[in-house]
């Protein structure tokens, strides 16, 4: 009996509704929080995180620059740390790979032709409603750089 107890119990666990993640959504970059001069700043930059099944997420990113330009990347991919391509704009990067190691939290890899080019971490604050981003990187001295940037949540 209690062997029939454990396999209904699995057998619930395995159909269990997983809530979306709170990094779900669109977020806005405060622009004027970027470390670089106001006339150098982009005019606007949003993420979007979506659900894209079969365990995926789609990632949106939009940048407007404040001379008119427009930059848009795409990248869907597992959650699994498998890398995959990044579609649109691949002046940062071509190639990503992510994982959640809370469901508040997501860690991103970037590279471009095979080299590392940044890794990113996403906190979703507990009210939801704002997100930090750590990027680590290396300046073109070849020394590690942290900066951090803060996003509000527009939907």
């Amino acid at each position: 009996m209690n062997m029939l107890l454990a396999l209904a119990a699995v057998t619930a666990a395995s159909h269990a509704v997983v809530p979306p993640s709170p990094l779900f959504g669109t977020w806005a970059v405060d622009v004027t929080r970027l470390p670089m001069p106001p006339e150098a700043r982009p005019k606007s930059v949003t993420f979007t995180f979506s659900d894209a099944g079969a365990g995926k997420w789609t990632t949106h990113v939009d940048i407007y620059g404040g001379d008119g330009s427009e930059r848009h990347m795409v990248a869907t991919n597992g959650l699994d740390g498998t890398p995959g391509p990044i579609t649109g704009d691949q002046t940062e990067a071509d190639t990503v790979a992510a994982k959640l190691p809370a469901p508040n939290v997501m860690v991103m890899q970037l590279a471009k032709s095979g080299i590392s080019a940044s890794t990113r971490v996403y906190t979703v604050a507990p009210d939801g409603k704002t997100m930090i981003e750590t990027a680590a990187y290396f300046g073109p001295d070849g020394k590690p750089l942290l900066r951090t940037n803060y996003f509000s949540r527009i939907k």
